[in-house]
């Protein structure tokens, strides 16, 4: 039986299902820069593409975080108090769904690397 864990992206089939990791690998290059698509290592090795997602992942995370925690002191003066207010929304709402693909990235990366998840009830 063919079991995803909670978390599990939508758009990756489930480990061990026929060609399951062509479509971790194309979800993943989704996540990344698109110039990584250029790169043949990460193409031919899956693991390595997972932990380069998940890099990028946690360094975007890192930049949200900075943006929060700078923004009305850094845009105070180049922006309305309404528009410093939306951007903190806009990197609060990008940092929650970053948290959401950084659970995703992870658990196809351990997939990758052979852990298997079984159904509970």
């Amino acid at each position: 039986m063919l079991v995803s864990p909670p978390g599990w992206p939508r758009q990756v089939r489930p480990p061990d299902a026929p060609d399951w990791e062509s479509s971790a690998c194309g979800w993943l290059l989704d996540q990344c820069p698109p110039d990584y698509r250029a790169y043949p290592a990460l193409r031919r090795h899956p693991v390595v593409l997972a932990r380069f997602a998940v890099l990028h992942i946690e360094a975007n995370q890192a930049a949200c975080r900075r943006g929060l925690s700078e923004a009305r002191s850094g845009l105070r003066e180049a922006a309305a108090p309404d528009v410093v207010e939306a951007a903190i929304t806009t990197w609060q709402a990008e940092d929650a769904r970053l948290v959401g693909v950084r659970r995703e990235a992870g658990l196809v990366e351990e997939a990758l690397r052979g852990r298997r998840y079984v159904a509970r009830l």
